[in-house]
């Protein structure tokens, strides 16, 4: 019993390694008809974990992120896009094909829980067919794109449209986001979309519904930004958020196609025989002595004349030393005399360590003799270091 179970758990083993080295899907879709592929997480899920419900009867939802692209190249075909809004969702990839060939589309899947990944190929094959000639556009405000993409709420649509033009072989051409024309982002609130462009076509032609958007009368309201609402006998929308906005309502009659211009005519390539060459005449000299003197003198003259006033300013009106020593007190000169000898000698002390204390520092009383100096005393005759109330400069220091 023991053994069995071992070969059956060793068969599951190589079954689910054999179905994920050669995990493949091929579609099949006509050029201008809608196509779109539903990324299941659940899918993925199984890949991940494949015995997880098989012996723990538990199978896990984890969040995962899909990235695709096409094989060799690192984004996708320019007629394919690819959308998710949350880790939790399940992705899609949705487009018209516009010319027939073969896309292979790498998709990969990222379990954010586990951090493994996991890869599927996918083969779309796109045939030639005829594009159906009458085609029209409508716009649903109170849709997302992803709301939009599964084949239940398309069938829905569908529908709707099937009774507002009177036909029942309609397909679905295209289906954009707003956002991909130009639409602002919505307000994360409940109630604002981003609202979603829906293109159908078929082989009849447009019921009277649909030709009443190019009526004079509907234009004009339009323009004037009035309501207009549906016309009469053409609400056949049987679930709100499917109803479309008639101002953006636009139809295509691919059938009055213009002309494709001619090709340009071919010629041999030889250019005809027109005679000798004839160079031109020379032009006419010029004197260039005013643009000169425009350009050159000039500004050499303004240049001269800013120098000229720079240096009168700079040194004509400067009141120089002398003058400034005599507008200047006499104490005032002295101490500042005082302070750059101090200065000085401090600077030429800084060279030699065994040069005598300066003269600056000291003190009024000799240790030697036990006498004091002067407080009259200073280095000048005529200007004592402490001033005396009857020195003529008295009048100039401040008093209490």
């Amino acid at each position: 019993m023991a053994g069995s179970r071992s070969w059956v758990f060793f068969l599951t083993v190589c079954a689910v390694t054999l179905c994920e080295a050669n995990a493949e899907s091929k579609v099949t879709i006509p050029v201008g008809r809608f196509f779109t592929y539903e990324l299941l997480r659940e899918t993925f899920q199984n890949d991940f974990e494949p015995l997880s419900k098989l012996y723990s009867g538990y199978l896990y939802d984890d969040p995962m992120i899909f990235k695709c692209n096409r094989q060799n190249y690192p984004d996708l075909p320019e007629w394919l896009r690819f959308t998710q809004r949350h880790p939790y969702d399940n992705g899609f990839l949705y487009g018209t094909p516009t010319s027939p060939g073969k896309s292979v589309i790498e998709i990969y899947a990222i379990n954010k829980r586990s951090y493994e990944a996991t890869r599927l190929i996918l083969v779309i094959k796109a045939t030639a067919e005829k594009m159906l000639p009458f085609q029209a556009e409508f716009f649903l405000k109170l849709r997302e794109i992803e709301k939009v993409l599964p084949s239940s709420v398309q069938d829905e649509i569908k529908q709707d449209v099937q009774n507002m033009w009177d036909a029942e072989a309609l397909e679905i051409v295209n289906v954009t986001s707003a956002l991909d024309r130009g639409g602002r982002v919505p307000l994360p609130l409940p109630g604002h979309f981003e609202g979603v462009y829906v293109k159908v076509g078929s082989e009849q032609y447009f019921s009277h519904c649909l030709l009443s958007v190019k009526t004079t009368e509907h234009q004009k309201q339009c323009r004037e930004g009035d309501t207009v609402k549906a016309p009469k006998g053409c609400e056949f929308c049987s679930i709100p958020a499917n109803c479309i906005t008639w101002c953006q309502t636009q139809l295509f009659d691919l059938t009055k196609r213009k002309p494709v211009p001619p090709p340009p005519t071919v010629g041999s390539g030889i250019l005809e025989d027109g005679g000798d060459f004839s160079p031109p005449e020379s032009p006419p000299s010029r004197d260039f002595f005013p643009d000169y003197i425009v350009t050159v003198i000039v500004p050499l003259v303004l240049a001269i004349v800013l120098c000229l006033l720079l240096a009168y300013i700079m040194f004509g009106r400067r009141e120089g030393v002398a003058k400034r020593n005599a507008r200047t007190n006499q104490i005032q000169l002295y101490h500042h005399h005082t302070i750059h000898g101090n200065a000085d000698e401090l600077r030429n002390m800084a060279g030699d360590r065994g040069a005598p204390p300066p003269l600056s520092t000291r003190s009024m009383f000799n240790s030697r003799t036990g006498d004091r100096a002067s407080p009259l005393q200073s280095d000048s005759p005529s200007i004592p270091l402490i001033m005396a109330q009857h020195d003529p400069y008295c009048d100039t220091l401040p008093r209490k």
